[in-house]
Order: structure tokens, then sequence, then C-alpha cells
């Protein structure tokens, strides 16, 4: 046996020169996203600007609250609210929401996990569980639209929560309606 043509190795240059063009191809590609992307992440920043800042600030300076367009569109100004509870805020704003009366928009969902053939046990309350040794995991949490409902609320009542704690955002932002035709 002639172990030299056994070793020998054939290897097809066009198949290997079309994996090397599509291979540009996809890195061309993902660069034409990443720049893509960067183009909507400037787009949505100028949005936002007019949306609340330039045209609130105009129509403010106007006293104008509400524009009717020829058209039958419409131009309005309204407040806009948004928060948000980081990680490194989370056990403190859920302390503040508990010691203030507002504990219910926490969501608590607790997890026991079983393995096989332990369904009677899987209906037991979690006290029992810890005491017989299962891994009990507990995820807390306010829903962001709860979150920014309740924040809403507050401000518009007079009330103070903390900003920072809560990632508070308030704008006035206009919104336009086009006329349906």
């Amino acid at each position: 046996m002639d172990l030299e043509a056994e070793s020998t190795i054939t290897v097809d240059t066009a198949a290997s020169a079309d994996i090397a063009t599509n291979c540009n191809k996809l890195l061309e590609t993902q660069k034409d996203i990443t720049k893509a992307e960067e183009q909507i992440s400037k787009l949505k920043e100028v949005e936002r600007n007019l949306s609340d800042n330039i045209i609130p600030n105009l129509m403010r300076e106007a006293g104008i609250s509400l524009l009717k367009l020829n058209d039958g569109s419409s131009v309005e100004v309204k407040p806009y609210y948004q928060a948000n509870i980081t990680e490194s805020f989370r056990e403190r704003a859920h302390n503040w929401l508990r010691e203030n009366g507002f504990g219910d928009l926490i969501k608590n969902n607790v997890t026991l996990e079983f393995g096989k053939g332990q369904d009677e046990q899987a209906q037991s309350v979690i006290r029992d569980a810890q005491e017989k040794g299962y891994n009990v995991k507990q995820k807390e949490g306010v829903h962001w639209a709860t979150l920014r409902t309740f924040v809403r609320e507050q401000i518009q009542e007079g009330k103070q929560v903390p900003n920072d704690m809560f990632g508070v955002y308030v704008a006035n932002r206009v919104t336009i309606k086009k006329e349906d035709k």
C-alpha cells in the first residue's frame, strides 16, 4: 500500500474561493447593518429631541397646546412619563414602595423546583419546601407599565417619588394625529 497516496488531500480551489468570497460578503453585510443601526439610533435621537423638546417648547412659547391643521390632522403636546428600576436600585426601590404603602405594585414570583415523580410535593407551600431542602427561587419586579402609571399618578397628584430610584423621565411630548381618509 502506498502511504503517500493515502495522505494526499485534494482541495477544490474553486469551492474555497466561493467560501472566501461569501465570507467577505457576510463581513461587509454585517458592517452595513452596524452602520444602518447607528443611523437609526441617530434618527431616533433627532425624533426624540423634536417631539420632546423643540416642538413642545415652540408651542409653549406660542401659548398653544393643540393645533389643528388644514388637512384635518392635529398636533398636541401632552405630558409623557417613563420610569425604570435598575438592578442597582431594585432592593431600595422595592423597600420604598413597601414602606409607603405601594407594595402591591411588586409582582412576587416564587418558583419551586422538583424532580420527576414529586408532583404531590410540588403542591406544598414554600416554607415546607425550604424545610425539606428543595431549591426555592424567588423573583420580584414591578412591570414597566405599572411603574409608569404609578409614577404618572403620583406626579399628577403632586406627590414626590424618588426619581433616581425609579429612573423617572418626564417630558412634554408632541403627538401628531393624521386625519384618516
